[in-house]
């Protein structure tokens, strides 16, 4: 997923970030309310973790105002304000979870799975084309009934694309959910990726029919054998 996360203590904010970097998560960072709302605005999310105490803008109002702006990404508050009072008042804002800090980090990503969960539908975590399967969840893949090993970018891409079988994917897209704000457009990262994990998913198996193909000028798709234009 492709978090955002509004948090000012600059070491906690840096602990979280580089645990869901590892998990195989893309994780923005903002240390203040209005940042993180220009951030939520023009970027797409999955969820965002949020703050209660920030400088400027406290995260009720963060909250109030994405909900005003029409966003409605999943906002789990992380916070240290942690009576019944003020748990009810985020939930009834709109946050769809409440993490007492401090937290387990685990836990964060428990919570975190639940949302992935409840966006992709209850019971159907596997995705799978043709032979297939990747469990995002467990962050298993296999094809033909053997495992795959790929690095966490690896792992995105792929997810995003069997989300989307038998679509277009644009680099803009891939962009958007699979790197951090930072990533420049003009690099071919996503290229010597989508290289690696052709390797991998095609190349690996000979006797397979392909799956990842690239149309030219416009992305990149994962079709099943017989469905290719």
């Amino acid at each position: 997923m492709r978090i955002l996360l509004i948090e000012d203590e600059a070491r906690l904010a840096a602990f979280v970030q580089q645990g869901l970097r590892q998990a195989g998560h893309v994780a923005d960072v903002a240390d203040n309310g209005a940042a993180g709302l220009e951030l939520a605005a023009t970027t797409p999310y999955d969820v965002i973790l949020l703050d209660l105490m920030l400088p400027g803008q406290n995260g009720f109002e963060v909250l109030g105002n994405l909900r005003e702006f029409g966003l409605s990404t999943p906002v789990i508050i992380l916070s240290a304000l942690s009576d019944t009072a003020h748990v009810i008042r985020g939930l009834d804002a709109g946050a769809v979870d409440y993490l007492r800090k401090p937290f387990e980090f685990d836990e964060l990503l428990a919570r975190l799975r639940i949302v992935q969960r409840k966006a992709t539908g209850a019971g159907a975590t596997t995705l799978r084309l043709a032979d297939l399967e990747l469990d995002p969840v467990q962050r298993r893949v296999t094809r033909g009934g053997q495992p795959l090993t790929l690095t966490n970018r690896e792992f995105a891409l792929l997810e995003l694309l069997l989300r989307n079988a038998g679509r277009v994917v644009t680099k803009t897209r891939m962009a958007e959910k699979v790197w951090d704000v930072d990533y420049d457009m003009g690099s071919n990262v996503i290229e010597v990726h989508l290289s690696q994990l052709r390797r991998k998913l095609d190349r690996a198996f000979p006797h397979l029919p392909p799956l990842l193909e690239t149309v030219v000028g416009h992305g990149y798709r994962l079709v099943a054998d017989g469905a290719r234009a």
